[in-house]
């Protein structure tokens, strides 16, 4: 299976919230994502299904790559919101999805330094806040097909939304 992590593209300033979840998309960051789904749809990138954080700015992301033609559905995960579980997604992967994944792509929308860590742990098995996923940036990992992917995939893609668009 072929999963993407995705970083919401530059949300407003958390000052001018109240809360953080509120914040959304700067005109800016819906902007530079949609260059960036663009250039992803050009590329033939096609998710099966979008999960993102409940969190305003990212399902805004989320919507912006559906309407580019990325993917059909898109899905709420809470743990997708900052300082979400992995374990958790994980669950969901071997209860949902993973029978039918093999030949699946799927994408996650949230937030750094979640996706970093989630992308570390996947692939050495552990955190080491060492990977910098930049707003509307995105990282390929391809996930085996075995009971847990932690330290057993395969990072094939990281990068910013400057070389993608």
């Amino acid at each position: 299976m072929e999963l993407y992590l995705i970083r919401h593209g530059i949300a407003a300033l958390r000052e001018n919230y109240a809360k953080d979840k509120e914040r959304p998309l700067t005109d800016k960051g819906r902007q530079k994502t949609a260059k960036v789904a663009k250039q992803l749809h050009e590329r033939g990138l096609r998710f099966d299904l979008i999960l993102t954080s409940p969190l305003v700015r990212a399902r805004e992301t989320a919507t912006i790559l559906q309407e580019a033609g990325l993917a059909s559905h898109v899905e709420e995960f809470a743990a997708l919101a900052p300082d979400g579980d992995i374990y958790v997604w994980l669950g969901w992967l071997e209860q949902r999805w993973q029978q039918e994944a093999r030949d699946k792509s799927l994408a996650l929308v949230g937030h750094q330094p979640d996706l970093g860590n989630w992308a570390e742990t996947l692939v050495w098995g552990e955190a080491k806040e060492k990977l910098v996923l930049k707003k509307a940036g995105i990282i390929g990992i391809n996930i085996p097909d075995t009971k847990s992917p932690i330290g057993q995939s395969e990072l094939f893609l990281l990068s910013s939304p400057k070389w993608l668009v």
